[in-house]
């Protein structure tokens, strides 16, 4: 049975900063990756950030999200995290981690919220 069970959110000022971790477990996405995807209220589910898990490769979401965030992942741990960086409102969401053994984004976490207070 795979997996995905995140950790690091929290309640967070302007400004601050964030790390959220997701264990993956069940199996490994040497295929595919993980990454991480956030639901506002109110908004759409919205796509943060990826990683290829053999080569690593990153790609990021729409905005300021690549100055401001930083997806990496550690193989031996079977964990990728999420570095969030001068936190705004507006990123706060609940954010899930996911994982795709190929190209489908097929397996979700249970998502962990965080708060961006003004």
């Amino acid at each position: 049975q795979v997996q995905l069970v995140e950790s690091g959110g929290g309640l967070v000022q302007t400004g601050g900063a964030l790390r959220l971790s997701c264990a993956a477990s069940g199996r490994t996405f040497s295929g595919g990756g993980l990454g991480w995807f956030r639901r506002a209220p109110g908004k759409a589910r919205e796509f943060v950030a990826g990683i290829t898990w053999t080569l690593g490769d990153t790609s990021y979401g729409t905005g300021d999200m690549k100055a401001r965030f930083t997806i990496s992942r550690d193989i031996a741990k079977n964990t990728v995290y999420l570095q969030m960086n001068s936190l705004k409102p507006e990123d706060t969401a609940i954010y899930y981690c996911a994982g795709r053994a190929t190209t489908t984004w097929s397996y979700w976490g249970q998502g962990t919220q965080v708060t961006v207070s003004s």
